[in-house]
């Protein structure tokens, strides 16, 4: 049998396991940070394989530090090279930023000037990687708080040209990019625009809100509350431009109860069904 193509999924959390395993909405599929599953046993990895076993589930890393000036980790390359031999992700992913400082792992996901020196740097990161998982990772948007100096290269086309050099796919992250259009002052239609969807294998939607000091003048990549309408906005247009694209909602913090999530959920999935009829359509 065919699999049927992927539509919208969830991040996967446990205070949900067990709605999880239950739900049979169609063309669900789960997402997990792989960091949280770095194991040889116990409940949450029993839990993911039984999920696994009726749901697609995709990796979304969030610790390769693919923008350091070191390779990724070797040992941790390994444990998720692993966990994709069991888990069999139909995506893994990752963040274009640095979040290791010789041999530290820092909090967050860093920014980094886009210099020559940096594609060069990051490529190769991308490809070590790619060589140990046997498979090409998705790269994600970043979210901007502040400007930068030094960048040779425009976002969209860095993006563009590490999939040129690597192979490797892009991860679209809708919020990420109303965010930064707020913070640093750009069009974000212009960069959807810009974008190269065409290399798209994934698109994530999620919440923000405002800094408590400087109000909407700062906007906080804060995964905690509802989609707001204007990366719904901004989700149809791409959608519309770019044709349906596997769609996930990302809940991190402030988790509502599941049905308030996966209602949110079918909110995409009926955009990427709307889609996928006016694509038949026409074909």
């Amino acid at each position: 049998m065919t699999p049927r193509p992927l539509t919208t999924g969830l991040g996967l959390k446990p205070q949900h396991y067990g709605e999880a395993l239950q739900c049979t909405a169609p063309g669900l599929w789960w997402e997990v940070h792989p960091e949280n599953y770095l194991a040889d046993g116990g409940p949450r990895l029993a839990y993911l394989d039984a999920i696994r076993a009726r749901h697609p589930m995709a990796l979304h890393g969030v610790s390769l530090s693919l923008a350091a000036d070191a390779p990724p980790d070797a040992a941790h390359l390994g444990r998720l090279a692993a966990l994709a031999r069991r888990v069999e992700p139909v995506i893994v992913s990752e963040h274009l930023a640095w979040s290791t400082w010789r041999g530290q792992y820092l909090p967050d996901l860093l920014p980094f000037p886009r210099t020559h020196a940096a594609l060069h740097r990051i490529a190769s990161n991308i490809a070590r990687t790619q060589d140990v998982l046997q498979r090409p990772i998705a790269i994600e948007n970043p979210t901007h708080y502040l400007h930068i100096d030094g960048h040779a290269w425009a976002e969209t086309d860095f993006l563009a040209e590490l999939v040129r050099r690597t192979g490797c796919a892009l991860l679209l992250d809708v919020n990420n990019v109303h965010i930064s259009a707020n913070n640093l002052g750009f069009c974000a239609q212009a960069y959807l625009d810009a974008f190269p969807l065409h290399a798209v294998a994934e698109i994530h939607l999620a919440g923000h809100h405002a800094d408590p000091v400087h109000g909407n003048a700062l906007l906080i990549d804060s995964h905690d509350a509802p989609v707001a309408p204007a990366v719904w906005a901004l989700y149809q247009r791409v959608i519309e431009r770019a044709g349906p694209i596997p769609t996930l909602i990302e809940r991190d913090d402030n988790l509502p109860d599941f049905c308030e999530l996966l209602g949110e959920r079918d909110q995409a999935h009926h955009v990427l069904m709307a889609a996928h009829t006016e694509e038949a359509a026409c074909s």
